[in-house]
């Protein structure tokens, strides 16, 4: 069964782990580069954001505005630890950003470092040692109708709950480890 949605984001920590071929459909995929490993090589990034355009794909770099900058990435991600609200900017110059948060607080610091969206983590449960509890889908839905933001799920999303995405007061929805371990039947089922 599919899933139908306006955008999916994917994050991804290594631009030869993921491949590009996955990903059918245009405009409606975005990928969140949060790479810790900071000593991949720039012509692969480059040559990574270029087949992401080809393809319609935005291409968002996490909480590096150099990198950014040097890539011409579409937008900028900001993580929920990074509280600098001086990333307003970015916005106003014309890249697209979106936040990360876990609560309402920082949903509000998110609207002031000028975010758009907000990527809100947990959903669903998740299998992660040092991060226990989820929202479900009805906590989910209101918190996502009381924002005056696009609040977009995160946490647990993975192959045998997908459809319970169609539950969701959301747009678009988020995933990481599901990306990771399984992209090809993720993607497969999203359109």
């Amino acid at each position: 069964m599919s899933i139908h949605k306006k955008n999916y984001y994917l994050f991804i920590e290594n631009t030869k782990e993921f491949n590009l071929n996955l990903i059918k459909i245009r405009n409606k995929f975005n990928i969140i580069y949060r790479s810790q490993n900071e000593n991949e090589n720039l012509k692969d990034l480059f040559e990574f954001r270029k087949n992401c355009k080809k393809r319609g794909i935005n291409f968002f770099v996490s909480n590096n505005t150099k990198l950014l900058s040097k890539l011409k990435a579409d937008g900028l991600y900001i993580s929920s630890y990074n509280k600098n609200l001086l990333l307003n900017k970015y916005r106003k110059i014309g890249y697209m950003v979106i936040g990360s948060a876990h609560n309402y607080k920082e949903i509000i610091t998110k609207k002031s470092q000028g975010c758009a969206k907000v990527i809100f983590s947990r959903i669903f449960e998740t299998s992660y040692k040092n991060k226990k509890g989820y929202l479900g889908i009805l906590k989910f839905n209101i918190i996502s109708l009381n924002s005056n933001m696009e609040i977009i799920p995160l946490g647990g999303i993975n192959e045998k709950n997908l459809i319970k995405m169609k539950s969701v007061n959301c747009n678009a929805f988020a995933c990481l480890s599901a990306i990771k371990k399984k992209p090809a039947k993720i993607i497969n089922r999203l359109f």
